[in-house]
C-alpha cells in the first residue's frame, strides 16, 4: 500500500504543475576527430539535438521545472562525408536527486562501443514517429530518452519504468531494417549495443536488479538524510538482489552497467559505515563483482 500510495501520489504531483518536458538534456557534440569542418553545423547540431530531447513530451505527465531528469549525451563524431553523413559513438548518463540534499546520484552510464552511421542537414527538422523508423539519429536519441525515463521511473516506483521501457522496445523493432547493427541481435563485435541493452534490462532474471533501483534509491538514499541508519541499511538489503542475479546469470549484461553506474557510490556509502554493516555488503559486493578492486576500499580504513 505504501508503494502505491507514492506512485499515485507522484502521478498527481506531476500532472499538476509545470511544464509538460520530463527531460534537461545537455548535448555534448565532440567533433575533434573530423578536421577541417564548419564549427556553425556542428554548433547547429548540437542545438537541434538539445531541442528535440527537451523539448518534446515522452511522456503524459508533467514536471515542474525542478522535477526535470538531469542527463547528458555525448556523440564524439568519426567521420563526415562533407554533406550529410555522419559516423559517431554515443554515451549517455542521467542522474536522480537524493530527498532533502543538493546530492546526485547517478542512475544511468552508458556508452556504446560500437560506431553508428546517421544523417543530419541544418535546417531540416529532426523527425521522429513512436510507430515508425523515420531517421536513425531521431530513433537513436529517443530510444535513450525512453531509456532514461523508464530507469529514473523504476527509482521512483517499483518496476513504474515498464511502459517507457517498452516504448524504447517499440523503437528497436521498428528500427530493424536499418543498416545501423546497433539495433541487431548479431553484426557487432561487441554486445554493448541496444539491441542487448533493452533485452538485458526487461528480461525475466533482472526483474531482481529493478527492485534494487526502488529500494536503494527510494527506500535507502531518500531516507539516510532523516534515518541515516536505517537508510543505509536498507541499501545494504538492496545489494542483495544484484548478488541474487549474480548467482543465476553471472554474466548479466544490466548487472554489468548497474555496477558501472553505482559501485563508487555504494563504497563511499559503506566505508563511513560500522564495521559489521562494512563487512555486510563488502561480502555481498565481492560475491557479485567478485574482480573489482574498487570494493577492497570498503575495508580499507578498518586495515590501517
Amino acid at each position: 500500500m505504501k508503494k502505491l500510495f507514492f506512485i499515485l501520489t507522484i502521478t498527481l504531483i506531476l500532472n499538476s504543475t509545470g511544464n509538460s518536458q520530463e527531460l534537461n538534456c545537455r548535448i555534448n557534440i565532440n567533433r575533434n576527430r573530423v578536421q577541417g569542418t564548419n564549427e556553425d553545423l556542428f554548433r547547429k547540431m548540437q542545438k537541434d539535438i538539445y531541442e528535440f530531447m527537451n523539448n518534446r513530451n515522452w511522456t503524459n505527465n508533467i514536471f515542474a521545472t525542478n522535477e526535470k531528469i538531469e542527463c547528458q549525451i555525448q556523440i564524439t563524431i568519426s567521420k563526415y562525408n562533407g554533406i550529410d553523413k555522419f559516423t559517431g559513438n554515443i554515451s549517455v548518463q542521467s542522474t536522480r536527486p537524493v530527498f532533502n540534499t543538493n546530492y546526485k546520484s547517478i542512475l544511468f552510464n552508458y556508452k556504446e562501443d560500437n560506431d553508428f552511421e546517421f544523417y543530419y542537414t541544418e535546417g531540416q527538422a529532426l523527425e521522429f514517429n513512436e510507430n515508425t523508423h523515420l531517421s536513425n539519429l531521431t530513433s537513436v536519441l529517443a530510444f535513450y530518452a525512453y531509456i532514461i525515463i523508464g530507469i529514473d521511473y523504476d527509482s521512483f516506483g517499483l518496476n513504474a519504468g515498464t511502459p517507457y521501457f517498452e516504448k524504447a522496445r517499440q523503437i528497436l523493432n521498428n528500427a530493424q531494417s536499418d543498416p545501423d547493427n546497433n539495433w541487431k541481435m548479431f553484426g557487432t563485435s561487441k554486445r554493448n549495443n541496444r539491441y542487448y541493452l533493452i533485452k538485458s534490462i526487461t528480461a525475466s532474471e533482472n526483474i531482481p536488479i529493478r527492485k534494487f533501483y526502488y529500494r536503494y534509491h527510494r527506500l535507502g538514499l531518500d531516507l539516510m538524510s532523516e534515518k541515516l541508519e536505517e537508510g543505509r541499511n536498507n541499501i545494504a538489503n538492496a545489494c542483495r538482489y544484484l548478488k541474487d542475479v549474480y548467482n543465476r546469470k553471472p554474466d548479466s549484461y544490466f548487472l554489468k552497467i548497474v555496477l558501472t553506474a553505482k559501485i563508487d557510490e555504494i563504497v563511499k556509502i559503506f566505508s563511513e559505515a560500522p564495521v559489521q554493516e562494512k563487512k555486510k555488503v563488502y561480502n555481498i559486493l565481492k560475491e557479485t563483482d567478485p574482480t573489482n578492486p574498487k570494493i577492497d576500499k570498503i575495508m580499507q580504513q578498518d586495515r590501517n
